[in-house]
């Protein structure tokens, strides 16, 4: 059915239309394709969104700049990730390995030094927090989808972060943006034969 087109007007405006098509294909497969949810193997991300309060923290963090623009893998700031309970905030010392001779003119940067300077640290606060009675464990579920995980690389250890704590590299400061809570949790132990006893979680 043409409409009311001329026949060969029509015949250019199904190819052009099927061209279009092709492109937006193509756009939509590169978009999921570069997706962090799309990319890890033997995995199934949780599904769920949360809009998260902004947390006011005394340095604003540019998590952008480390993890996106300078690629540091999550693991080198948050090392108790690996081997415990928590990722942890990195201590002052090793933010200053870097930033005694790095971009040490930038405002946040002197506010670091004047923190090192004093022998303190910067009193972070907690962005994503877990009511006391549930007990989430990094070091296993890095096991699972990080150093267990056939063709998973540890160098792309961010796109496991993002499951839970959403695409932090591409914010400054953290926010939650997962809703952390307990269907989010059962639907991922589900989809990715997690264990399904109350006590793994709660203690």
């Amino acid at each position: 059915m043409t409409y009311g087109l001329i026949p060969e007007k029509a015949s250019q405006c199904n190819s052009n239309n099927v061209s279009r098509f092709g492109m937006v294909f193509s756009l939509l497969l590169l978009f999921f394709a570069g997706s962090a949810y799309a990319q890890v193997p033997n995995a199934v991300a949780p599904k769920g969104d949360h809009d998260g309060k902004h947390v006011e923290q005394p340095i604003e963090f540019p998590h952008d700049i480390h993890a996106r623009d300078n690629k540091i893998n999550c693991m080198y700031c948050h090392t108790y990730a690996r081997r415990g309970n928590v990722a942890g905030i990195p201590p002052t010392s090793k933010c200053m390995g870097c930033h005694a001779v790095i971009a040490t003119e930038k405002p946040r940067i002197k506010q670091l030094t004047e923190y090192w300077q004093k022998g303190e640290s910067p009193k972070w606060k907690k962005v994503h927090d877990l009511p006391d009675f549930v007990h989430f464990n990094h070091e296993k579920h890095l096991n699972r989808f990080i150093f267990n995980n056939e063709g998973m690389e540890v160098e792309r250890a961010d796109e496991v972060c993002a499951f839970c704590h959403g695409e932090i590299k591409e914010m400054t400061v953290a926010r939650k943006v997962k809703p952390l809570n307990m269907g989010f949790c059962r639907q991922c132990h589900e989809d990715n034969n997690g264990p399904s006893d109350c006590w793994k979680c709660h203690k």
